[in-house]
């Protein structure tokens, strides 16, 4: 059996950095920004657990993130959405649908992010440190500005010429 991916102390921020070059006194930008966190999750109203869960943020795809849930067993569940929703669940309700996300206040744990997932297979309810997912995020935006991100991504003619063609 392989070692839990998860296991390392996520006390420290991850960051990646691009490979190739000489690795050492390399000046390049780190390529992604990684952090594992612990966050509370309640399947009902009776089963209230923790899951290691890996957010990830890519350069090279600055539109969304990636939330890597560590069930314990072989196979993990991914979630990707928008930075941009994540950046407005920290401060009011984001998202339809699949993904939900709001800021909330608990007594015992302080300033948190509620997120909610809905999939075929089941739904899940999940809290957060706030603190701890903002710091990440502006990690992110340290990494990729927002004004970086729009320049990322096909123009509007661009978008309008792929529909158009399909």
């Amino acid at each position: 059996m392989s070692p839990d991916p998860l296991s390392a102390a996520s006390s420290a921020p991850i960051a990646a950095t691009p490979t190739g070059g000489d690795g050492e006194g390399s000046t390049a930008a780190p390529a992604a920004v990684e952090e594992v966190l612990t966050l509370r999750i309640s399947l009902g109203e009776e089963v209230v657990g923790e899951v290691r869960t890996r957010f990830r943020f890519d350069a090279a795809r600055p539109y969304e993130v990636l939330l890597t849930f560590h069930l314990g067993r072989p196979d993990e569940a991914d979630w990707v959405f928008s930075r941009e929703l994540l950046r407005d669940g920290l401060c009011g309700l984001s998202g339809q649908g699949d993904v939900k996300l709001w800021p909330a206040y608990c007594p015992c744990h302080g300033s948190t992010l509620h997120l909610a997932f809905e999939s075929p297979h089941g739904s899940a309810l999940l809290e957060v440190s706030k603190p701890r997912v903002q710091s990440w995020l502006d990690r992110t935006y340290a990494l990729v500005s927002e004004e970086r991100e729009r320049d990322c991504g096909p123009t509007d003619a661009q978008l309008a010429a792929l529909l158009a063609s399909g």
